[in-house]
């Protein structure tokens, strides 16, 4: 029954606009692949929340694909009609989650870091001059490239912890969808 979900979803999405324009909601249960694909440039919002009915309507609302492990889910008559789309998530390591859904939608289209990892909103370039007051100095005299959030205001470069999201995306895989 999954599988055909799955298949289905897959059909939807390779007829449309949405293979460049996809969007999930992250169940509460796979919170690790939410920020594996935002990473990845993946329009993830997280849902923390117990109620699956709210994000059932968040999901049909704003057109996002449910990413959960609940089953339950699965059984409900809008996704047995073709009206809701959920992809379950049947492994519990990140790593094979986000190759699991990679694979199940055929996603073939990625832009690393361009999305806040906290709002999900899209970063907006920024030039030294911009963020001066807003970095530390050693940061200022060390780099040249900036991205800020529109929402939250988090200031990012290509530091430390930019390294290390390089590094998690080299380890599950997607290292060759990073360009320097």
């Amino acid at each position: 029954m999954a599988s055909t979900s799955a298949f289905a979803i897959k059909n939807m999405l390779a007829t449309s606009k949405e293979t460049t324009e996809i969007k999930f909601i992250a169940d509460n249960n796979v919170g690790k692949l939410a920020k594996l694909l935002r990473m990845l440039g993946y329009d993830t919002l997280f849902f923390s929340q117990r109620d699956d009915n709210e994000m059932i309507r968040i999901a049909l609302k704003e057109s996002r694909v449910i990413l959960t492990r609940d089953t339950q889910i699965m059984e409900r008559r809008l996704v047995q009609d073709g009206k809701l789309k959920v992809i379950l998530i049947r492994q519990d390591n990140p790593k094979v989650q986000l190759h699991e859904t990679i694979r199940t939608l055929n996603l073939q289209y990625f832009r690393p870091f361009s999305l806040c990892l906290e709002c999900n909103q899209a970063l907006i370039s920024r030039r030294k001059e911009d963020v001066q007051n807003l970095v530390p100095v050693r940061v200022l005299n060390r780099q040249s490239r900036y991205t800020e959030c529109p929402l939250c205001h988090r200031i990012y470069w290509e530091g430390t912890h930019w390294q290390a999201m390089v590094k998690k995306l080299e380890d599950v895989g997607m290292g060759n969808v990073i360009s320097y």
